[in-house]
């Protein structure tokens, strides 16, 4: 008798879930396999076509440098948000303030049409002599708004969770590698690193997410990725909701590599930290068997 294990009795709640789950999932086939406006024939055509699949290079190519820019920038912010230099203090306080004021796509339009503020861009004394100048209309193109625009509203907001992180680590960490004489590079290296990315690592790879769907907005500007691309198809044929349909089924597949890899780096970082149910401990259960014989 010992050795049965012991199961939960399932109860009416539980029945009832199963028939509402049931009931949901023969609503979700009707909906997207007998709903023939869906025009899977449409969306399967063009869902490796090769305009399709340059509007997706384009889009992956503008997240990863947008958010490599946007990291960097944010590891800057925070550096400056935690110094001891109240000027440093104050620039990172008002870039994070005024970040978290501005939507991203407002951010996006004030880039792409910073030339009609500041025509050219130049290297100078202010009120003096410049030493060299440029057109700004010759470095903003609408890749180059993109990348900015949206690399410095990431940087706002990768900053607060690196930020985050570092809070989240036990002073006395800080204060036994400083009294082992380890420099702040090689202590964040070896010892702080790992457990800031296992505290940090949730919220960042959502922040990440968020700036590859946030990669939509840069049709505004005319940038030619995933969304932009298929707005021109269906703006031809018509076909709205399968080309629709072609993004979202590609926005699903990046979204999905990019939650897999989140998971890889919780558990590279989280050993030794997960939580795992035991359950009852071995030696109450031979205990338990004792008893019962």
């Amino acid at each position: 008798m010992a050795s049965l294990q012991i199961r939960p009795r399932v109860g009416i709640a539980q029945w009832v879930s199963y028939a509402f789950a049931a009931y949901m999932i023969l609503v979700l086939i009707q909906f997207f396999g007998f709903n023939e406006n869906w025009r899977w024939d449409v969306v399967f055509s063009y869902l490796f076509s090769q305009v399709v699949m340059n509007g997706l290079l384009n889009t992956i190519y503008l997240t990863v440098l947008t958010t490599v820019l946007g990291l960097i920038l944010g590891v800057i912010t925070a550096w400056c948000r935690m110094s001891n230099l109240v000027v440093l203090r104050t620039f990172a306080l008002g870039y994070i303030w005024i970040m978290r004021a501005m939507p991203p796509l407002v951010m996006l339009l004030v880039v792409f049409f910073f030339g009609a503020l500041v025509p050219t861009l130049s290297i100078g004394i202010p009120f003096g002599p410049s030493i060299a100048e440029v057109p700004t209309n010759d470095v903003i193109s609408r890749f180059s708004a993109a990348v900015i625009g949206l690399a410095i509203y990431l940087g706002a907001y990768s900053a607060e969770i690196f930020r985050g992180g570092v809070m989240a680590l036990h002073s006395g960490q800080f204060e036994a590698c400083k009294s082992l004489g380890i420099p702040p590079f090689r202590a964040y290296q070896k010892i702080l690193g790992p457990q800031l990315i296992r505290v940090i690592t949730p919220s960042m790879a959502n922040e990440v997410i968020t700036i590859f769907k946030s990669t939509s907005l840069v049709s505004v500007i005319g940038y030619a990725e995933l969304l932009t691309t298929v707005q021109t198809i269906y703006a031809r044929n018509f076909e709205t909701i399968p080309l629709l349909m072609v993004a979202v089924i590609w926005y699903l597949v990046l979204t999905s590599i990019a939650m897999v890899g989140q998971s890889k780096l919780e558990k590279r970082f989280g050993r030794g930290f997960a939580r795992k149910n035991l359950g009852r401990p071995k030696a109450l259960k031979a205990g338990l068997g004792k008893g019962e014989k």
